[in-house]
């Protein structure tokens, strides 16, 4: 029977609420974006999101993978060809699985990237089509 599970109200409590693999995931990655930039860091949908100047990425445990999720994502293939294109603006998502990774590095090249297109580019979620 699976428990139903309350949102966390904070970044720390999400992060504490996780177990095994996926809580140093997230660890690792949480670590590499805080070190990357200056964001606002958020529970929003259930899960981590980070803003600057608009959503910037995402980090979602589930229970089978752990998402990594840019909403200009599709701009950063060339970092990072394992992002999945996806959903809507420009949306794209790396799911990371027990045994696979991204080491610390990548992590904080895509999201200091994801960053300077904000800051050039505006809100993703504001973008018109001629971007």
């Amino acid at each position: 029977m699976m428990k139903k599970t309350t949102p966390s109200e904070t970044p720390d409590a999400y992060v504490s609420a996780l177990r095994g693999w996926r809580r140093d995931c997230v660890e690792t990655l949480r670590a590499a974006v805080r070190s990357a930039g200056t964001f606002d860091e958020v529970i929003k949908w259930g899960h981590l999101v980070y803003f600057a100047r608009g959503p910037v990425l995402l980090i979602r445990a589930e229970e089978e993978r752990v998402l990594f999720g840019f909403w200009r994502g599709q701009r950063l293939r060339l970092i990072e060809p394992r992002l999945k294109p996806g959903g809507k603006f420009e949306m794209a998502t790396l799911e990371i699985a027990k045994g696979t990774a991204i080491d610390a590095f990548t992590a904080r090249r895509l999201a200091a990237k994801a960053v300077a297109l904000n800051k050039t580019l505006g809100d993703p979620t504001k973008a018109t089509a001629r971007d």
